[in-house]
This record gives structure tokens, sequence and C-alpha cells, in this order.
């Protein structure tokens, strides 16, 4: 049994909490380290399958702000939050995009997606590559003046010129491995901070 099959510290942990997954404590110390969550937050997740993350958000926002999600496979969280929006389908679809955008403007886009692996990371990293273009391509069309960004991408060589995408039209923008992420893994997140509209 692989370590990716065993349930460590951190999957029991979600468990016993009322989590789907282990992911959400990757978000609580980004949160922690880089302040993104603000009371009245308009957020979006995307990649929000099986909702560790939406469901942390939620409980964050305490019923202010409002949160739009998107996945191709429905969430396995039970929440009636009247600011709350989930909506399945493809992220790269044009009907589904221009219903997130009508949702906006967001002060902060959130993304925990990955590609369905493959077994051969040069494959798996040149998708995980492309989501997070997508991603930065929502956040761009989206992210109202001062608004954060969060990505997840396997690293592979990539992350470099995604940074300094992001360097372009964020004040900050760095590379963040949370504690949370499994030993093995070569995942990591993009951080930005301090969109500047043109």
């Amino acid at each position: 049994m692989s370590s990716y099959e065993k349930a460590d510290f951190w999957a029991l942990k979600a468990k016993k909490e009322g989590y789907p997954a282990r992911s959400v404590y990757k978000l609580m110390e980004i949160d922690k380290k880089f302040g993104l969550i603000k009371q009245g937050a308009r957020i979006l997740d995307i990649g929000a399958a099986p909702g560790s993350w939406s469901l942390w958000v939620l409980q964050r926002l305490a019923g202010k702000g409002f949160l739009a999600a998107i996945d191709l496979q429905g969430l396995s969280i039970k929440n009636a939050d009247s600011n709350f929006f989930f909506l399945r389908g493809d992220l790269y679809d044009a009907e589904v995009r221009s219903r997130l955008l009508a949702a906006g403007p967001f002060n902060l886009v959130l993304s925990d997606a990955a590609p369905a692996t493959t077994g051969n990371r040069f494959v798996d990293q040149s998708a995980s590559e492309s989501i997070v273009e997508a991603v930065i391509d929502y956040a761009e069309a989206s992210l109202a003046s001062g608004g954060a960004l969060v990505a997840k991408i396997f690293q592979g060589g990539g992350e470099g010129p995604l940074l300094k995408r992001l360097r372009g039209r964020f004040a900050m923008a760095k590379g963040f491995k949370p504690e949370a992420c499994r030993s093995e893994s070569f995942e990591t997140y993009l951080v930005a901070t301090g969109f500047k509209k043109t």
C-alpha cells in the first residue's frame, strides 16, 4: 500500500473534523500565512470537489460575503447557504465561464484543481500548468482591484513562467508548499496578492 492509500495524520484529522478531504489544512495554512479570506469577501473556488475548501470558506464567511464554486464532479458537502453558488461543469466551457464571471467581481480566486494523473510526470505537469493558466485567465477577468489568487500546480519547471505572468498583474507572487502536502508529493501552490486592474 502506498502512502497515498494510507490515511495519514491530516486525512484522519479531516475525517474527525467533518471535512471531505485533507486538502482543507493546506488552505488553512495558506490563509493563515497570507491573510487572504476577509469578512464579506466574494470568492471563486475552481476545482472545488469534493468540497473541503468550499466548506471551510463558507464557515469562515459565516453567512456574509459570497462563494461561487465549480467542478466536473458534485460536492460531498451539504450546504444551503444563500451566499453559495455551485456550478457543475467544465471550467473551459464558454457558457460556464460566462456564468461564473457574471457572479463576480471576486476578491479571491482559489484553485486546488488537479488533472487526472497518468503516471507520466511530464504529461501530468503539463496538464497541471494548463489548468493554472485557465485559473489565471479567470482571475484576470474577474478579480476586483487588490484581489488575490491561490492555485495548485505540479512542480516541474512551469512555475517560473507562470509566476512571471502573475508578477505582471499582482503586487506579489510566490510559490508556497504547505506542511499538509505529502512529503513525496510534487505539488505546490502559487499565491499572488494585490491584483492590479488594467
